[in-house]
């Protein structure tokens, strides 16, 4: 058996009821349910239809998304999320950067990096180079005048927790940030990359080791291991090219408007919702979601 559920912007919904009929119709599926009027509403399959991918793309025309999954095991234990551009709205690196007077510089990397165009550990260390020399306090003026949370992400962390769900932010940026941003959201913990300070300015470079992808498979097996469930457990979320091994792992892998090359390798991609899509597509309704 499978799930169908199709959920839109909900800053601006756009779902109608015709849509998930015509759609349930011709796929004879179950009877619809709406999880939230105008955003969100699944249906069951008895097997996934052969179309799917072509209907995926006529409905991202009409911005609307589409996940088609197993129903069995698809409410989740813990939530496995990347920060930059997932949790927030911005990469954390470009930020400190735009500064420092080097933003267009660092982005243009940070970019190529993301859509796995770069070596990611190479990338970073040129990045941070030349963040050299500047004050500690800029952290803090970056959090406070530059950081903005993802629509939808203290929903989804403290749902999932309300019901059990362990949460866990992992970064290729910086812990300066995740430590700030996991405590806002309601993450149990956080990993991420030191940058190194001496005297009250950034050095210039990062602590050893680096973590990139392989550290973020290795965070998803730890964790799931600490906590004595599996892989099949964990629904994971990023953006970019190093977020792809934790999202091909986990039970469920979410490319949340993800860089193109990750969307190529990934089975679901939200373009169009928030954050909350990974609560519709466990199952939750809108009535159900702790805020």
């Amino acid at each position: 058996m499978f799930i169908v559920t199709l959920l839109t912007n909900p800053a601006a919904p756009s779902l109608d009821a015709a849509t998930v009929e015509n759609l349930r119709n011709a796929w004879g599926g179950g009877e619809a349910q709406w999880l939230a009027t105008g955003e969100a509403a699944e249906f069951s399959l008895a097997h996934r239809p052969d179309n799917a991918e072509d209907v995926w793309t006529s409905l991202q025309a009409e911005k609307i998304d589409l996940v088609i999954q197993p129903a069995e095991g698809r409410k989740k234990q813990m939530l496995l999320a990347d920060m930059d551009s997932t949790m927030i709205q911005q990469e954390c690196i470009d930020e400190l950067a735009a500064e420092a007077g080097v933003g267009e510089r660092v982005a243009d990397i940070t970019a190529k990096a993301m859509n796995g165009e770069l070596d990611f550990e190479g990338a970073i260390d040129e990045r941070v180079g030349l963040l050299q020399d500047l004050p500690e306090g800029i952290i803090d003026h970056v959090l406070k005048t530059r950081i903005e949370y993802m629509p939808g992400g203290r929903a989804l962390v403290q749902t999932m927790k309300a019901n059990g769900g362990y949460g866990a932010l992992v970064s290729g940026g910086f812990t300066a940030f995740t430590a700030k941003v996991a405590s806002e959201l309601g993450f149990d913990e956080n990993r991420a990359n030191t940058l190194e300070i001496a005297d009250g300015t950034l050095t210039g470079k990062v602590i050893r080791p680096i973590l990139g992808r392989e550290a973020k498979l290795e965070t998803l097996d730890d964790i799931t291991a600490r906590l004595g469930i599996t892989r099949e457990d964990v629904v994971a979320v990023g953006d970019g090219m190093n977020d792809l091994l934790m999202l091909e792992n986990a039970g469920t892998g979410v490319a949340l408007h993800g860089k193109p090359a990750l969307q190529e390798k990934c089975d679901i991609c939200i373009n169009h919702g928030d954050l909350t899509a990974l609560l519709y597509i466990q199952g939750y309704a809108k009535s159900e979601f702790v805020t």
